[in-house]
C-alpha cells in the first residue's frame, strides 16, 4: 500500500505548487494592482461608441447551426492525423476502415449543403 501511495506523491506535491502558484498570483494581483472601479470603466465598450440597444436579445438559430457544424467537421478531420501517422503499423484494414469513415463524412457534408444548412440567406 504504501507503494502505490509513493508512485502518486509526485501528482500531490506538483498540485500543491500549482496551487500556490496561482494563490500567490491572484493576491500579487490584488496587492501590485487594486481594483478601483468607475462608472467609465464599468460602461458597455463597443468600437468605441455606446451600444445600439440592449446586449441581451435572443440570436438567430443559424449561428448556433453553423457553430455545431463547424465543430463536428473540425472534429472528425482531426481524427485524420493520428490515422495518418499510424498508417504503416494498422495495414490495409486501417486505410479502408478510414475510407468507409471519410465516405460517410462526404455524405453527411453533402447532405447538409443540399439542405441549405452552409446558405445565409
Amino acid at each position: 500500500m504504501e507503494g502505490l501511495l509513493s508512485e502518486y506523491l509526485p501528482i500531490l506535491v506538483f498540485l500543491g505548487i500549482a496551487t500556490a502558484i496561482a494563490c500567490i498570483a491572484v493576491l500579487g494581483s490584488f496587492i501590485v494592482a487594486p481594483q478601483r472601479p468607475d462608472a467609465e470603466k464599468s460602461s458597455a465598450y463597443e468600437c468605441g461608441f455606446e451600444a445600439f440597444e440592449d446586449a441581451r436579445h435572443k440570436f438567430d438559430v443559424r449561428f448556433y447551426l453553423v457553430a455545431i457544424l463547424f465543430i463536428i467537421f473540425d472534429l472528425e478531420v482531426a481524427f485524420l492525423f493520428p490515422w495518418a501517422i499510424s498508417l504503416g503499423n494498422i495495414g490495409v484494414f486501417g486505410f479502408w476502415s478510414m475510407m468507409v469513415f471519410l465516405g460517410i463524412l462526404t455524405i453527411g457534408f453533402v447532405y447538409e449543403w443540399r439542405k441549405g444548412a452552409l446558405e445565409w440567406e
